[in-house]
């Protein structure tokens, strides 16, 4: 089952369930994945759609920071449980030493030796880790390890 399909098939769950708040959020979900495909002309593989749900999610974690800085933790706390529906679609996440490991393979594989060898090394570690890790900390442990 792909994981398009995976989300119809929980949409027609929520529907019937009744969940209106879930049911809203999955047809957001769909209208991403589909918008992206028609500025694009393509069909969106399982790869393509977890970075349309990565970049949902960090959209909503950067709402929630802005919600509680303005006092609003009502619509602080409906991003995050958003944060936690969206997040169920994404594969297990990496384990710290599991994505050490990657990065330590990746910087032999490319000869990295300074910060500016950092996109060859994101380029490998991305395609390895889509969709199982947080982009951003990677990029943060990348330069650490670098010397950065």
């Amino acid at each position: 089952m792909t994981l398009r399909e995976r989300i119809t098939d929980e949409m027609k769950t929520a529907m019937r369930s009744g969940e209106k708040d879930r049911l809203s959020l999955i047809r957001m979900l769909q209208a991403a994945i589909k918008q992206r495909e028609v500025d694009e002309r393509i069909t969106l593989d399982d790869i393509q759609t977890l970075s349309v749900i990565e970049k949902m999610i960090k959209q909503r974690k950067e709402s929630v920071v802005q919600f509680e800085a303005g006092g609003r933790a009502d619509l602080a706390a409906k991003e995050a449980s958003e944060i936690e529906v969206l997040t169920s679609y994404l594969p297990a996440q990496l384990a710290d030493a599991e994505l050490d490991a990657l990065i330590q393979e990746a910087m032999a594989a490319t000869g990295a030796t300074s910060v500016k060898d950092m996109g060859k090394v994101m380029g490998i570690v991305k395609g390895k880790a889509a969709g199982r890790a947080d982009m951003g900390a990677v990029g943060a442990r990348v330069k650490a390890l670098l010397g950065g």
